[in-house]
């Protein structure tokens, strides 16, 4: 690999389908626990007719093959577009760009059953032909082509830059889902653990339309002007998923639109805000019953690091500091750590194109469940 190629951009847009996001990475060091210095990050948000079509994808009943394929290519092209401004907004030279690694847009998982399989929308070779750069592109095939469940493949980049020798830490994600990734003080790779919690910001944002016609709980206000229904929160906690032990992983297709209709009917006569308060709280409490249940038992982590979304909503801080308190776990944002918050995934699939050029293996086979090590991802020129 030439040595003057050492910046890679990352791309995302997670299950919350708000936009891309997209970051300039200069890598440099070992492969085992390399250095990244994050040159660049921006946010580019989904016209509103582009997430309607996206989010009519999530409805099997509605993707058609017609569909999943215009919008294949339409999003390569809007990853391509974004790669591209993120260039030319910060003067990044693109000799010195070595690969685009690009999540997709999830559209469906389904990793257990007779087939487990998977789908992430965005033409890689789109966005290579737009940028002329190679682009990295579904990443998560290769780890279900190798028995596990395509997800979570963050936790690979956040052993590589963030295991520490002397603390056991938790990296917490909540994005539209909410994952952990435990690292013990001074672990190795197949220490490693990691699964997704169940909802993060998911149920809240649907919820936060169906009452009151808005994307999300912005700064957590509706939540914070509510009271949490105790017997709404227990009776949801009842859900048989929080119980299974991991490796494991959702999406929207347990906790999407059906989950939140059930929901909205069951707090009939409810005031909404005390609904909102009610599946903030769901989001904390889902997180500390994952430390007690499955952390706690094999690792007792001093701290968690909490990245994603709902990093910015006070009102489930509070709660999930709280929950957590009752554990000696002090928790923090990404940003108390000196690290960005809205770049981490972006940042993770610039460092996981970069093991794919470099030919090693970047999934974590005891977070996915994989029966091996593998090199994932698409390469197109």
């Amino acid at each position: 690999m030439n040595e003057c190629k050492n910046i890679y951009i990352g791309l995302m847009s997670g299950t919350s389908a708000d936009g891309i996001d997209a970051a300039a990475v200069e890598i440099s060091g070992d492969s085992i626990h390399p250095s990244c210095k994050l040159l660049a990050f921006e946010n580019f948000s989904y016209k509103p007719e582009v997430r309607e079509k996206i989010f009519e994808l999530f409805d099997t009943k509605n993707a058609t093959a017609d569909k999943v394929s215009y919008m294949n290519f339409l999003l390569g092209k809007l990853y391509g577009e974004a790669a591209n401004e993120l260039i030319e907004r910060h003067g990044i030279d693109r000799k010195r760009i070595a690969a685009i690694g690009s999540h997709g847009q999830t559209v469906y998982h389904e990793p257990v059953g007779d087939v487990p399989n998977t789908l992430q929308i965005g033409e890689g070779s789109v966005i290579a032909r737009l940028t002329g750069i190679k682009c990295v592109s579904d990443f998560r095939t290769a780890d279900i082509a190798a028995g596990g469940n395509g997800a979570p493949l963050v936790p690979f980049t956040e052993y590589a830059l963030f295991a520490d020798s002397k603390k056991s830490i938790i990296l917490q994600n909540i994005g539209g889902i909410s994952n952990s990734t435990v690292l013990k003080a001074n672990c190795k790779p197949e220490d490693v653990f990691a699964f997704d919690n169940g909802p993060g910001n998911m149920i809240i944002d649907c919820l936060m339309g169906m009452y009151y016609g808005k994307e999300m709980d912005l700064g957590g206000k509706v939540a914070s002007g509510g009271t949490v229904d105790e017997a709404l929160l227990n009776d949801l906690l009842q859900e048989p998923y929080y119980k299974e032990a991991p490796p494991k992983t959702t999406g929207r297709e347990m906790f999407g639109a059906e989950y939140c209709k059930d929901i909205y009917e069951r707090a009939v006569g409810m005031k909404p805000e005390d609904v909102i308060a009610t599946v903030t709280a769901l989001t904390a409490r889902v997180i500390s019953n994952s430390y007690r249940d499955f952390i706690e038992p094999r690792c007792k982590a001093e701290e968690l690091i909490v990245g994603g979304g709902g990093s910015y909503n006070p009102c489930l801080m509070k709660f999930l500091c709280d929950d957590m308190a009752k554990y000696g776990v002090k928790v923090f944002t990404q940003e108390q750590k000196g690290q960005n918050s809205d770049a981490k995934e972006a940042v993770a699939f610039a460092l996981l194109a970069y093991y794919t050029l470099a030919g090693l293996p970047s999934n974590l086979p005891s977070a996915t469940g994989a029966k091996y090590p593998a090199i994932l991802g698409k390469i197109s020129l």
